[in-house]
């Protein structure tokens, strides 16, 4: 078994990673052998480099990966466990993070998580204590190791995570696809070494992610998802089913097409997958993430069919798995010769840059809000001094310190819909809170599951496309996920936030000191 790490270190690397949908019910159910056959034949197939193990997908109660992930990694086959936040809070995490590793389970990809859908006897209460980012940064953490809290002298091992994240590059707006840039040069700096993009068919967007990625000069290996599509799946994403996977109506009538032909468009979607695994080759990605409802014989024959084409016949093929939505964004400028992407930056991003040119409104209350954060709420703003003296007085009385959080709370509300959570992000959000605008409290950057920049789960615009544009008018959007990761003390809730500010508690200040 070759570690994932030393495989995607290969000047020539190719790696091809095969998804495992885990079942319902135990491992000796009938759905959970099912899988368990697939896994197997995948992992005595040489074509496969690597399992990937997916974690209650969906939003939906499944099998836990690493069960299944035992049986393969000790028949000697390389795993990767998913690991998704929705479920879990932080010391879970943790603690899973110290069973992955004490079990050999290195590869790990940090997902925030699909958002419940439903659950035993109704919906599932969604935890999203922590972020992507903010695991990432946990479980780099631990590979420096930790040290008990209670007995700092105390050591407690270093992990060998190699970990991964996600990017979803495939939309509409540009308000949605830079900060998934921004946020992917986030994870990377919290520790990501491998990242798969989502579900997408434009080999363009695919071919631009790899540039931007060159661009920032990231130190992070790319594998590209090809998923064998069907007119089923077509249909769901089409429909807006799964979060952040787009199927246009171009491609749904194609799909619907061959789904009519006598093998319900079995071999078109195979070469389809195919040609995908053909194209991200040829434009140098370090693999492979092929997913969908499938066989394991039906793995290999899409690998088999991608062997037989010529080395320059993804020249051809890329043109042809170029589905966008109309108007799409684009960062870099179309090569009109292999139309996919140049290295040249878009003029009419560029220029909206400079015109500082937005297309949802800049609100009144976040222009006063933020000239009122620059003056007083800035460690080194000239009032700082003042509002710190003021809250140290006001503390001393319970009576006082009441008053003082009430007054914050009339303010808040009205204007932000503050939850009181006491460790305050509207100011790393452009004035967008996240605890009450945000289905799953993403504080580190938006989730991939937006649609034409709403929000998968309240229908709203997403809190992260609200910040860019606001950001965007003052020429500040470029940094607005530069800051370090933010974790929220669930401690301070119910506390005053500007309190916890100037005295520094919160996660901006604590540096600081009080």
């Amino acid at each position: 078994m070759v570690p994932l790490r030393e495989q995607l270190a290969r000047p020539d690397a190719f790696v091809v990673a095969a998804e495992l949908v885990t079942s319902r019910g135990l491992i000796t159910a009938d759905s959970s052998r099912k899988v368990m056959e697939t896994a197997r034949e995948l992992a005595a197939d040489p074509r496969i480099d690597v399992l990937s193990i997916t974690d209650n997908p969906g939003g939906h109660a499944m099998l836990s990966p690493d069960t299944l992930g035992t049986d393969l990694i000790s028949r000697g086959q390389e795993v990767v466990i998913h690991l998704s936040c929705k479920d879990w809070n932080r010391n879970a995490l943790e603690s899973r993070g110290w069973k992955l590793g004490s079990e050999g389970f290195d590869n790990v990809l940090a997902l925030s998580g699909d958002y419940p859908v439903t659950g035993h006897k109704g919906l599932a209460a969604p935890v999203f204590d922590l972020d992507s980012v903010a695991l990432l940064s946990l479980f780099s953490e631990m590979n420096e190791g930790l040290h008990d809290e209670r007995k700092p002298d105390l050591p407690l091992g270093r992990t060998n995570f190699f970990l991964g994240c996600v990017v979803n590059n495939h939309k509409r707006r540009e308000r949605e696809v830079m900060p998934q840039y921004f946020k992917l040069r986030k994870k990377v700096r919290s520790g990501a070494r491998f990242v798969i993009n989502q579900i997408g068919f434009d080999t363009r967007k695919d071919d631009e992610l790899l540039r931007w990625i060159a661009r920032e000069g990231l130190p992070v290996s790319v594998l590209a998802n090809v998923y064998l599509l069907s007119p089923g799946a077509a249909r769901a994403f089409n429909k807006g089913r799964i979060p952040g996977v787009v199927v246009t109506d171009e491609l749904l009538a194609l799909a619907e097409r061959h789904g009519a032909s006598p093998d319900k468009g079995r071999s078109f979607f195979v070469e389809l997958a195919a040609k995908h695994v053909a194209v991200a080759r040829g434009l140098g990605f370090a693999g492979v993430y092929l997913g969908g409802h499938m066989p394991a014989s039906t793995f290999g024959e899409i690998l088999d069919r991608a062997d037989t084409f010529a080395a320059d016949d993804w020249r051809a093929f890329a043109p042809e798995i170029q589905y966008p939505v109309a108007d799409e964004f684009y960062f870099f400028e179309p090569d009109p010769e292999t139309k996919l992407s140049s290295d040249t930056v878009s003029a009419a991003y560029l220029d909206s840059k400079q015109e500082r040119k937005t297309d949802l409104p800049v609100p009144v209350k976040y222009r006063f809000s933020r000239r009122l954060h620059a003056v007083a709420f800035e460690p080194d703003s000239p009032l700082f001094p003042a509002g710190r003296a003021f809250y140290r007085t006001v503390e001393k009385s319970a009576a006082a310190a009441k008053i003082a959080h009430g007054v914050e709370q009339a303010a808040k509300v009205p204007l932000f819909g503050c939850r009181d959570c006491g460790d305050c992000s509207l100011p790393d959000i452009a004035y967008v809170c996240p605890e009450s605008q945000c289905a799953k409290n993403q504080r580190n950057g938006p989730c991939g599951g937006t649609r034409e920049g709403l929000c998968e789960v309240y229908d709203t615009e997403c809190i992260w496309s609200q910040a860019y544009e606001r950001l965007k008018a003052y020429g500040e959007e470029e940094s607005m996920l530069d800051g370090p990761v933010v974790v929220k003390d669930n401690a301070l809730a119910r506390t005053s936030a500007w309190a916890n500010t100037f005295l520094g508690r919160d996660h901006n200040t604590k540096s600081d000191g009080a």
